[in-house]
């Protein structure tokens, strides 16, 4: 592969793992209880977007270890 896709690649699987990370944050199972999150269980697009945590962090994770994989691949450890 072109170190020029494998960086890319890289670049474009981190801003899915931020992306997923903070979806992650916004279907916690504990933002129901808070102040914010009592209001947006109101609404059920919210819910169906709530449904979905499990499933983002199937994206996040599969994500995350490609991400590394390519990362130590064309990069190298650090040092």
């Amino acid at each position: 592969m072109n170190p020029q896709v494998a960086v890319r690649i890289i670049f474009s699987l981190g801003i899915i793992n931020v992306i997923s990370g903070i979806l992650i944050f916004f279907t916690c199972r504990c933002l129901p209880g808070s102040r914010i999150g009592k209001g947006w269980m109101a609404n059920k697009y919210y819910q169906r977007f709530f449904k979905m945590h499990c499933y983002i962090w199937w994206v996040f994770w599969i994500s995350v270890m490609i991400h590394a994989i390519l990362v130590f691949a064309y990069i190298g450890l650090p040092g």
